[in-house]
């Protein structure tokens, strides 16, 4: 029996059906099943043969990609992933497709450095493993061993210390980490917070760009203030700080004054940003002012992290399995021991207001 997770790419460029075909292709556990070049071919190849996951652009000729996503969520839900270019149209229809129900978002592989086309590999493969085990799938499915590089923990960006305390405060800060499923979990976390809510601080793996659309519509709906994160933004009450895509987003504090410090560096966990990096920073800085939170996601990154900020005194939380769209990143974390709590996504935002 092949035991593969099976794709099927659609996009009307001929060079990325090829350079996606490869990417997939090169890890032992994927394998591509079709490529078509419209949703009107996807359609009639998903009539012959069902696939794990699909891959799909955004923009094409007959039918856009939003379209067909509606149809596939209406009619037969199926794993999408959004592999779309980098520009401002592209990242707010991206986030409208997470809206219509996609996984995740994967900025298009440029071939143009061997960095680039190495963490696109990491990225893409990792994506669709994830998509494949999400709660959308009608069928149970089983996680396929990761076979890519091995993973740089978060000494990578900041070594681990005892944590700082300087000028006595009380100002509580709130770092939240997610990954796949987590834009909607954010959403719902977010909308459910007064005005007054401490500080937040999120990391939400995610393509750079698309992470100041996805900021911008959260501000939209939301009663506190949401911004993409910029170098040296303040930490304030009722406003909460999204991690830009491909940049780790550090805690900071200078004497009562909590802000963020947005820098470069290596993938952490296969991420950048990433959560642990989020969370160790929180553990130095805040130490006992903090709350921590991990939602839902696929591997393991922010696990250790939320031990560390729950050793330096701050107050930690899971989001629980039925909740989850993927349980990995909790489900690793509770076995660390890193949770004080063990939570529904809809009664965590009680416990920032009200911290136990």
């Amino acid at each position: 029996m092949n035991n593969k997770i099976r794709v099927l790419v659609v996009d009307d460029s001929a060079v990325v059906r090829q350079t996606l075909t490869e990417i997939i292709n090169s890890d032992p556990g994927l394998e591509v099943m079709a490529t078509a070049s419209d949703p009107y071919v996807a359609a009639k190849r998903i009539q012959m043969e069902v696939p794990d996951v699909i891959t799909l652009d955004i923009e094409m000729p007959r039918m856009d990609g939003l379209t067909f996503l509606r149809k596939i969520m209406s009619q037969h839900p199926i794993p999408v992933i959004i592999i779309s270019s980098v520009t401002l149209k592209g990242s707010d229809n991206a986030i409208k497709a997470l809206e219509y129900g996609a996984i995740e978002i994967i900025t298009k592989p440029q071939m143009n450095t061997k960095l680039f086309i190495e963490e696109s590999h990491i990225r893409i493969n990792d994506a669709i493993k994830a998509a494949a085990i999400s709660k959308i799938k009608r069928r149970p499915s089983t996680p396929t061993p990761m076979t890519v590089a091995p993973k740089l923990s978060a000494d990578a960006v900041l070594a681990k210390a005892k944590p700082i305390n300087t000028l006595e405060t009380t100002e509580l800060v709130v770092a939240v980490g997610a990954s796949t499923g987590g834009t909607e979990a954010l959403r719902i976390f977010l909308e459910a917070l007064p005005a007054d809510t401490p500080g937040i601080v999120i990391v939400q793996h995610m393509p750079e760009l698309f992470t100041k659309s996805f900021a911008n519509r959260l501000n939209e709906l939301c009663k506190i203030s949401v911004k993409e994160a910029e170098n040296g933004d303040t930490v304030l009450r009722g406003r909460a700080l999204i991690a830009p895509g491909n940049k780790h987003t550090l805690l900071k504090r200078s004497g009562a004054r909590y802000y963020v410090e947005v820098k470069d560096g290596p993938l952490v966990n296969r991420h950048r940003p990433s959560v642990d990096v989020l969370f160790r920073s929180t553990a130095r800085y805040a130490s006992k002012n903090a709350i921590g939170i991990i939602m839902t996601g696929m591997g393991d990154d922010g696990a250790r992290g939320l031990l560390e900020m729950k050793e330096a005194g701050a107050r930690t939380i899971a989001q629980d399995e039925r909740t989850c769209v993927v349980f990995g990143m909790p489900k690793e974390a509770i076995k660390l021991g890193a949770a004080d709590k063990i939570l529904p996504l809809e009664q965590i935002a009680g416990f920032v207001v009200r911290p136990f």
